[in-house]
């Protein structure tokens, strides 16, 4: 038996946190304007400006969260020119993203406001390239602070008395580059000053979370947590997926075996990067009150032709959904320590689940992948036993696992199993098996998520080309079930 999956129904972890499953939305190409808002005067079905279709898309995958206003976009973001009339909104270039003019009529209220209909938390990262220490805490204050005094007039004067509650708040972004390109040293030391000032207002504390190191670097993770540990909340971490480095990015629905198989081994690499952050973290705080949180992830393509460069516009493909897959199950896998993720990005940028043009909206297979994995959110993590082969292709030396599985109860009981199937040639005949389960699983059913082309995806003229569809399985026969997932496949069982 080449494959086998044993769920520990009485090894218990940790509570799969449900912010592992937010996103991001930055002032970059589409994302905002016209993915999120478009105004109450369109004729875009809107609610007070934001898109209906795409709000009630989020609902239903829950969103837990959303980070704003970036990304690079942050650290040159000053949070005053996007509040009062929006014919007095200071306008500026968007210098690191295409250039445009950037007219600040999605700002403070409209993203805080956005939070509450979704019902999710904001999380905002602050202005330290570019910004100063001043600037940072009187928009704390502003958003927080239920009181008289200058902040809160002078938003009751923009049309909000009440305050907002700000849980997360992060102090720069990227500082190891387009945030200033400081060395760790330097940053950990502005991080101590400004930190100081992202002041709680009242009941509500805010998470405070460091501007952490990109992908392998961990020398700043060693230096932010020698520094600071005791002043911070969390730790961000930022991999992006590519199918051959940075510098090799071809599109995202052109691409074969070799492609397949590039793009989802560095999906792996993401789980090596947990693991060895949290070796360093684990050194300074071993009892694991400092999150880490992977603020940007997913996969990174070349723009469709004839988009703007700097607007980062892709499409999204069976393997981005793989790759979503493999991604998720690693977060779940160490939620003793990673407590927030942020897909880059929520609407019409990188590995988005939700593509806009004009009125019309498709929910990529990526989007699907969330709502297949949505049961996870607030779930305790169950460890699981996995046997696998190793799928590989051409010459590559070290292969990657053709599985990869998580698993999570629910306070009602039921357990969720999502597995991937990352072999393009082989199916793969998985038994399922719940041991030390209270009481015996006698009812299954299961979503899937495949095709027979790997580059297969939703577009505007085919919205349902890739959709997630009801996967048959026989009941539990004393506590086993068997699948037979076909190749490049993404399942869910949910088992009770």
């Amino acid at each position: 038996m080449d494959h086998a999956i044993i769920v520990y129904a009485q090894q218990k972890g940790s509570v799969i946190e449900r912010d592992i499953y937010g996103h991001f939305s930055e002032h970059l190409g589409r994302c905002i304007y016209g993915g999120i808002w478009v105004g109450p005067d369109s004729p875009i079905p809107n609610i007070k400006g934001y898109r209906k279709d795409v709000v009630e898309a989020l609902k239903k995958i829950r969103i837990p969260n959303l980070r704003w206003p970036g990304g690079c976009f942050a650290d040159e973001y000053h949070w005053k020119d996007g509040i009062g009339p929006k014919e007095e909104r200071k306008r500026m270039v968007n210098t690191h993203w295409g250039g445009v003019v950037e007219d600040n009529s999605f700002g403070t209220h409209e993203f805080m406001d956005l939070c509450e209909l979704l019902d999710c938390k904001a999380y905002i990262n602050g202005n330290v390239g570019s910004g100063t220490v001043q600037e940072m805490q009187e928009w704390v204050e502003y958003i927080t602070f239920d009181g008289d005094s200058p902040m809160a007039r002078l938003r009751a004067k923009n049309g909000r008395e009440k305050p907002w509650k700000l849980p997360y708040f992060c102090v720069g972004n990227e500082n190891w580059g387009c945030g200033g390109n400081m060395t760790a040293e330097h940053y950990a030391n502005l991080y101590r000053n400004f930190q100081t000032y992202v002041r709680n207002y009242g009941k509500d504390k805010i998470y405070k979370i460091a501007g952490g190191p990109s992908v392998a670097d961990y020398h700043w993770t060693e230096v932010l947590m020698r520094e600071a540990t005791r002043m911070m909340d969390g730790l961000s971490l930022h991999h992006y997926t590519f199918e051959n480095g940075w510098n090799g990015k071809k599109p995202a629905t052109v691409f074969d075996e070799t492609g397949w198989f590039s793009t989802l081994k560095s999906a792996y690499y993401m789980d090596e990067l947990l693991v060895n952050h949290s070796k360093i973290m684990d050194k300074y705080d071993p009892e694991k009150k400092v999150g880490l949180i992977v603020d940007e992830w997913g996969c990174w393509h070349d723009v469709e032709p004839g988009t703007n460069p700097g607007f980062l516009y892709q499409q999204n493909t069976l393997r981005d959904a793989l790759v979503a897959g493999i991604t998720l199950n690693c977060f779940n896998n160490r939620a003793d320590r990673v407590k927030m993720a942020n897909l880059a990005q929520l609407a019409n940028v990188l590995q988005s689940p939700i593509l806009t043009e004009g009125p019309d909206m498709v929910l990529t297979p990526t989007y699907h992948v969330l709502d297949m994995y949505k049961n996870h959110q607030g779930a305790t993590h169950l460890a699981t036993g996995l046997a696998t082969p190793e799928y590989r292709h051409g010459t590559e030396a070290k292969g990657i696992p053709a599985l990869s599985v998580s698993a999570s109860r629910a306070a009602s009981g039921e357990i969720t199993v999502t597995i991937t199937n990352a072999d393009p040639n082989r199916p793969a005949t998985v038994p399922v098996s719940v041991a030390g389960a209270e009481t015996p699983v006698t009812k299954a059913r299961a979503e899937i998520l495949t095709s027979d082309r790997m580059n297969a995806f939703n577009d505007f003229q085919n919205p349902n080309a890739l959709t997630a569809k009801p996967f048959a399985v026989a009941a539990p026969k004393n506590g086993v079930i068997e699948l037979d997932m076909p190749p490049m496949s993404v399942v869910t069982v949910t088992l009770s």
